[in-house]
């Protein structure tokens, strides 16, 4: 069997600096392709895009959404540590009541 493709991801900065350097005298679309390495057929996309959305283009693929949940994460660590810590204590303090 073989491997799905895996698609590289731009970012929406590096996106719109790809259109900005299109846009410059003397720069065609297929030089700026060429240059960063990505299909003239996907420049055509970010520019329809682009045209189409303007400012709005490019929202991205949720990435605060993942760091909130990295940290959520962390913070579910902590609150174990701290419960398992809490149960011993328990146990101890029980221990020696007895």
């Amino acid at each position: 069997m073989t491997k799905p493709k895996r698609y590289k991801r731009y970012g929406a900065e590096f996106k719109r600096e790809a259109l900005r350097r299109a846009a410059e005298e003397g720069m065609t679309d297929k030089a700026v392709c060429d240059e960063l390495g990505i299909s003239t057929r996907q420049f055509r996309r970010w520019h329809g895009e682009m045209a189409l959305l303007g400012h709005d283009a490019f929202p991205g693929q949720g990435r605060p959404r993942d760091e909130e949940m990295a940290a959520l994460k962390r913070e579910l660590a902590q609150v174990k540590k701290e419960r398992d810590f809490l149960k011993e204590a328990a146990a101890y303090f029980a221990r020696l009541s007895k």
